[in-house]
């Protein structure tokens, strides 16, 4: 085990950010960054107690101070136990003199193109008010971008993570041979201890372009009825995983408004002490996902209308992306506003929560707008 992998030693944060290097798993937030190269041991599991007591057991024999790694929207976990490990606090407030890496795409293909999900949106609204059970569905789509030369990722991730200063910027290594690159801005769970923390996020309004349009889009967020009933329900249901883990809950009344660069959500932050202090942050985040914020509600009917509605494998959009210590204390953030990169090509991901009172022309501007947080990165 390489000697900087004690998790507590006092890394530099942005050193850890800038030291990036391809097959690494960086995850640079408001509280941690973690930075992690090689593999050891790969535990790739569906079940969670047996992910859980797999990558615990791995932890316990190979004396790592942490796991790394992604769960996916539905299928495998990919979690590393790595060679060499480093955990600093919050990178932010942050500034890059690095020069970010962009190119001109030689290839951009929308699928399902704009009017396409137009239409998928339309036949939700109507699966929807049809009210054979079926609540919310989140619906996504893909932007493939093609480039002449390969995507960099260590010179996309100082200016993600400068751009992003109250989110998550993060790496990580996928099964074949990719790395899932972006800056989300929602936490699925941290543990620290016997207090959890979920901060689920649904309910979302494109920013402004000058600050009264701004202000405006925010009251309109604040103010509107479908995404109050939207972030409703993804409460609800984080509250109801938690509840058989927790022996006390601390939900707020109502919403907050945060903002990224392009978008403003609703935001609910929700507080647990834990019944069992041996249940680890990664157990925890897999009782969680995928919430009603990325897949809907009910999940079994929501799962067959997106089977049904998007033209592709979401693959680790949507999933998880974090990392666990040994002892059950770690971070794991919702993998969105990203994008799969392979060689010179990369895939970004946009969803949107269809509700019965949602417009098609309104959910294609918000996947839009968040397709923008990896385009102004790239300078596109």
């Amino acid at each position: 085990m390489d000697a900087d992998c004690d998790p507590t030693g006092p890394g530099d944060p942005a050193r850890l950010v800038e030291g990036y290097r391809p097959g690494d798993f960086l995850l640079a937030g408001p509280e941690h960054t973690v930075l992690a190269s090689g593999a050891q041991a790969v535990v790739a599991e569906t079940d969670p107690d047996e992910l859980a007591a797999q990558v615990t057991k791995q932890l316990v024999d190979t004396r790592a101070p942490l796991a790394v790694g992604a769960l996916p929207f539905a299928g495998q976990a990919h979690v590393v136990i790595p060679t060499a490990a480093r955990r600093a606090g919050t990178v932010h407030p942050y500034r890059t003199t690095t020069p970010t890496w962009g190119s001109t795409a030689s290839s951009w293909v929308e699928e399902p193109p704009a009017d396409g999900y137009a239409r998928a949106v339309a036949a939700a609204v109507s699966a929807l008010r049809a009210d054979d059970g079926l609540r919310k569905v989140v619906l996504a789509r893909t932007l493939r971008l093609g480039f002449d030369e390969p995507v960099d990722v260590a010179r996309l991730l100082p200016g993600l993570a400068a751009a992003n200063p109250l989110g998550y910027t993060f790496a990580t290594p996928l099964p074949d041979g990719g790395t899932l690159v972006g800056a989300t801005p929602e936490l699925l769970l941290s543990r620290s201890g016997t207090q959890v923390v979920s901060n689920p996020l649904a309910g979302s309004l494109p920013r402004g372009g000058d600050p009264a349009a701004d202000r405006a889009a925010a009251a309109a967020l604040l103010a509107s009825a479908k995404d109050q009933a939207e972030h409703r329900l993804v409460v609800e249901a984080v509250v109801e995983a938690l509840r058989p883990f927790c022996r006390s809950l601390y939900v707020p009344a109502g919403p907050s408004l945060v903002s990224t660069p392009t978008i403003w959500h609703l935001s609910t932050r929700v507080v647990g002490e834990l019944a069992d202090p041996d249940v680890s942050s990664l157990r925890l985040a897999a009782a969680l996902h995928p919430t009603p914020a990325v897949c809907g509600t009910p999940p079994a009917a929501a799962r067959a209308a997106i089977a049904e509605l998007e033209p592709f494998d979401r693959g680790f959009y949507s999933g998880v992306v974090g990392w666990c210590t040994p002892s059950g204390d770690g971070e794991w953030v919702v993998a969105l506003r990203c994008a799969e990169v392979s060689g010179n090509a990369m895939r970004l991901f946009a969803g949107a929560g269809i509700m019965p009172a949602s417009r098609p022309e309104a959910e294609l501007a918000e996947t839009s707008a968040k397709f923008r947080t990896l385009l102004q990165a790239l300078g596109l």
